[in-house]
């Protein structure tokens, strides 16, 4: 196929596909929230909690990273860092995850992550909103929570997976004849990453 008809064709699906995210949107927007309490997490100053996660903010966008042992988790969570001085202008933002907070210390200074990090260790957070799979694993994603007066309510969720739309490394790789070809070789694919873990 001729390369002008190929750009034609994939502008047509890029197209189709703006089209579903409006879709996406307008049903998000009739989407009765569902109120959820005010968890407990661990930081290493202390404790704090999901309402004070939100600052001055309405709005908190919260990750479910699973922690060290997910090399994905890490390449989306160093996405982030370039993001996230973009994103605190519209909403609050945080990475939870299942380590201790020495630990996402640590990891945090080693990849230059200047977002907050809060543990979710010890509690039914990540269950209770779905980021555990049928088998006991974590499952990465992200939830978005509102303050309502003194309550707070999860407006959306999406879990991430190889691909999608919170990682551009993909969509570069998209573009790439092979496209991902031998990258999953640096970043190889954990058991624990799959929908079905």
């Amino acid at each position: 196929m001729k390369y002008q008809d190929v750009s034609g064709r994939l502008a047509d699906y890029r197209r189709e596909i703006a089209a579903i995210r409006e879709r996406m949107r307008e049903t998000l927007a009739a989407v009765e929230p569902e109120p959820v309490r005010d968890y407990e997490f661990t930081t290493p100053t202390g404790t704090v909690t999901l309402s004070g996660l939100f600052g001055n903010h309405e709005d908190l966008i919260l990750v479910h990273n699973m922690g060290v042992s997910c090399p994905y988790c890490t390449m989306w969570a160093d996405g982030y860092s370039g993001v996230h001085q973009h994103v605190v202008a519209r909403a609050a933002f945080a990475v939870s995850s299942p380590d201790r907070p020495a630990v996402q210390e640590r990891f945090a200074a080693s990849r230059g992550w200047k977002f907050p990090m809060v543990s979710h260790a010890g509690t039914s957070f990540a269950a209770d909103m779905g980021f555990v799979s049928d088998k006991g694993g974590w499952m990465p994603g992200v939830s978005v929570f509102r303050r309502q007066g003194d309550a707070i309510v999860r407006v959306s969720d999406t879990t991430f997976s190889p691909g999608d739309d919170f990682c551009p490394v993909w969509h570069f790789f998209d573009l790439v004849p092979g496209g991902v070809g031998e990258s999953r070789r640096t970043i190889q694919k954990p058991a624990c990453c799959s929908k079905s873990a």
